[in-house]
C-alpha cells in the first residue's frame, strides 16, 4: 500500500474511533491530524530502517505530546487527544498473524509474530510514558524553581 493511502486512512481510523467514543465534532481534525502525524512518524522511521521498538516509541511520543499540547491549549482533557492519534499503531496486525499461527501450530510463526506484537505494545507505552514522565518532571522543576524564589523575596 502506497504512504499516501496509509496516511489516509490512519486519519480515518483515528476520526472514526473518537467518534466512537463522542469526541466533540469540533476536535475531530485535531483528531485526524494525531493520527496522521503517529502514522506517518512511524512510516518515515520504518523507510529509514530504524528498528521496530524505536520507531513506535518515538511516533508515541510525538502523538503524546501533540496530545498535551492540544489539552494545554485547548483546556481539554489530553486523554481525548491522545487516545485517537495513538490508535493507527496499534498492532492488530501482528497479533491477528500469531493468532493464526498458533491455531494453525506454527511454533515459530507464534513466537515471532508474538514477539514483534509484544514490541510494538511495548514502544507504544514506553513512548507515551517517556512523555508523561518528563511533562510531570518538568512541572514539579518549575514549581520548585517558582516556590525558591518566592521564599527569597521575604
Amino acid at each position: 500500500m502506497t504512504w499516501w493511502i496509509q496516511l489516509i486512512t490512519g486519519a480515518l481510523g483515528s476520526v472514526g474511533f473518537a467518534l466512537v467514543f463522542r469526541l466533540r465534532y469540533r476536535f475531530l481534525p485535531l483528531a485526524a491530524l494525531g493520527g496522521l502525524l503517529n502514522w506517518g512518524t512511524y512510516l518515515l522511521l520504518r523507510h529509514l530502517s530504524v528498528s521496530l521498538f524505536v520507531a513506535c516509541l518515538v511516533a508515541s511520543a510525538l502523538s503524546a505530546l501533540y496530545a498535551e499540547v492540544l489539552a494545554k491549549r485547548l483546556r481539554a482533557p489530553a486523554p481525548i487527544f491522545l487516545i485517537p492519534a495513538f490508535i493507527p499503531s496499534i498492532p492488530g496486525s501482528n497479533l491477528y498473524y500469531t493468532m493464526e499461527a498458533a491455531v494453525g501450530g506454527d511454533l515459530d510463526g507464534v513466537v515471532e509474530n508474538a514477539l514483534a506484537t509484544c514490541t510494538w505494545a511495548l514502544g507504544i507505552a514506553a513512548g507515551i510514558s517517556a512523555v508523561l514522565a518528563l511533562l510531570v518532571i518538568g512541572k514539579n522543576l518549575v514549581a520548585l524553581v517558582r516556590a525558591h524564589f518566592a521564599g527569597k523575596g521575604n
